[in-house]
């Protein structure tokens, strides 16, 4: 009896959370249903159809506003950009983050310590970047470099160091020590270690780490605009600018968020498993 008592007490939990965990996927994906929904009408149909706005019981697909989009040459250019700087980003901040973050997890220094430096790099992700804004812009007018490409890559990678450094320190910190003694002591150096042993066993953490800056630099949209408007501008700004005298042309606002989250959306699930694994690397000590 208490049994079976049990047995309907967890099959009415696992109904109710199943219940809950749809009601919860239905609200979070209709904001992209609209997108996605206003994206494949005729632009009257942007105000006439109500409701649901069910394709072929309410209106007619048409792939219209996406042919008219993807065939302005501000849109190629802007996607081209944030392929550029999304990617020159990522690069970079690897470049520098990663043998930073080793040298953080396995040398100590003299003036300071390894958990004040990543602390110093910690505060450096939270530091809002509002209140920056107007020094870059004045250090990268002085450099000549507004309105570049260059310029965006390097505000990202500032931004991005600091969590490459973080995430990657502990990768490495949760690495076991002996397979780089094992290897000094057959005479490896400490770069042949780093490049040919730690590397290759925190990939995953770095495919993570990767893959989260390239989203972050991807949605970037405050140093965007203002460092980049014109000839550098990326795929946030431009969809900021689907406005004129007629006011907001809704069709086009949906097929450029579209276009501005497919991206990162597709890298995460083709990479999903990457991200999990990495940022849950040595979570688990047996």
């Amino acid at each position: 009896m208490h049994i079976g008592s049990s047995f309907k007490k967890r099959k009415i939990s696992f109904i109710t959370f199943f219940i809950l965990a749809i009601i919860v996927a239905v609200i979070t994906f209709m904001p992209f249903y609209w997108a996605i929904s206003l994206s494949i009408r005729n632009p009257i149909e942007a105000f006439t159809v109500t409701g649901l706005a069910v394709p072929f019981l309410q209106y007619k697909p048409t792939l219209s506003n996406w042919r008219t989009e993807l065939s302005v040459g501000e849109t190629q250019r802007a996607l081209l950009n944030s392929c550029i700087v999304g990617l020159g980003t990522a690069i970079a901040a690897s470049i520098l983050g990663v043998p930073a973050a080793y040298a953080i997890a396995r040398f100590k220094f003299k003036r300071f310590k390894n958990s004040d430096i990543t602390v110093w790099f910690l505060s450096q992700r939270v530091l809002p970047p509002i209140a920056t804004v107007i020094p870059f812009f004045l250090i990268i007018r002085f450099l000549g470099l507004i309105d570049t490409l260059s310029a965006l890559i390097m505000v990202n990678v500032t931004f991005s160091l600091p969590f490459i450094v973080v995430i990657m320190r502990q990768a490495f910190i949760d690495l076991p020590i002996e397979l780089e003694e094992a290897a000094l002591v057959d005479g490896a150096n400490h770069f042949k270690i780093f490049w040919n042993i730690s590397l290759r066993l925190a990939a995953p953490s770095l495919a993570a780490v990767v893959l989260i800056v390239l989203a972050f630099t991807w949605n970037e949209f405050l140093f965007a605009l203002t460092i980049g408007s014109l000839k550098a501008k990326v795929i946030p700004v431009h969809m900021a600018g689907a406005v004129d005298t007629r006011g907001i042309q809704f069709w086009f606002v949906a097929v450029r968020s579209l276009i501005a989250i497919t991206p990162p959306v597709v890298l995460a699930l083709l990479a999903q498993k990457y991200i999990v694994r990495g940022l849950t690397f040595g979570a688990v000590k047996g």
